[in-house]
């Protein structure tokens, strides 16, 4: 029976691979800032379930929760630092700048402060895998995203440098960037959102590439092209492209 560790995991592609896992009778440690619909989803399941409130933001809940399940069920198998945040900001405001601030806080320090408190235990195991959710946008800055593109940019530039660290531990580290995914971060976008993807439809992938041990992906395979071909355009035409394109709309992190 595998042992799941998920971040962001009462909504979106978080509450998919909670559902992916639960359905294959894995023991789950489920971990969001809200905890009602965590609670509502370990009513409804069979398998083992650990809920903790938490926000990525804080190293001393995740600790708290993390030492939980490590005395509980020992250390897992599969670690997802899922939890994430995109909301439009533009440099020129300085209400923008909590927003800035709130954005890598959690998308980026939120995956380091999810690791860190298994990564010992996994180590002393001799495997497990840590996965990071990415995203395409961390391939080149969307304007009104910077805050967003910036983040998953060192998301990706972070979890790299983790896979090299941890390479004779047996411990694997995994990045996954999705392209679109209906939910509600991406309710509101006022823009074509091409090959968008179901949230069940995008877990059951990101499950896949796990359980393959691939160290990095894209998906879909659609984005993938899409995200090489964004990687490789000339600046000039990279600006050409995508000045006046619609942005999303500014708001402020909850």
């Amino acid at each position: 029976m595998q042992r799941i560790v998920i971040t962001g995991a009462s909504a979106g592609i978080g509450a998919a691979l909670a559902r992916n896992y639960g359905d294959h009778g894995a023991i789950l440690g489920l971990i969001a800032r809200r905890q009602a619909p965590l609670d509502q989803f370990a009513s409804g399941t069979n398998t083992p379930v650990a809920t903790y409130a938490a926000d990525v933001r804080d190293s001393s809940a995740l600790q708290a929760a993390a030492a939980d399940f490590l005395r509980h069920f020992g250390a897992p198998d599969i670690v997802i630092a899922n939890a994430g945040v995109s909301v439009g900001t533009l440099s020129e405001y300085v209400e923008d700048l909590a927003a800035f601030e709130q954005v890598i806080d959690i998308n980026v320090l939120g995956i380091v402060r999810t690791f860190q408190p298994f990564i010992a235990a996994m180590r002393a195991a001799g495997g497990g895998k840590l996965v990071g959710i990415a995203s395409v946008a961390g391939y080149r800055g969307l304007p009104g995203a910077a805050a967003y593109s910036a983040s998953k940019a060192a998301a990706i530039a972070y979890l790299e440098s983790l896979r090299v660290e941890l390479r004779e531990s047996g411990v694997k580290v995994i990045t996954v960037c999705p392209g679109y995914v209906s939910t509600p971060m991406t309710s509101g976008n006022p823009y074509p959102m091409p090959f968008i993807m179901s949230a069940d439809e995008a877990a059951s992938k990101i499950v896949s590439i796990i359980e393959r041990g691939k160290p990095f992906a894209v998906i879909p395979w659609q984005m993938a092209f899409i995200a090489r071909v964004l990687r490789v355009l000339p600046n000039w035409l990279y600006d050409r492209l995508f000045n006046g394109v619609p942005r999303k709309p500014r708001a402020k992190v909850d």
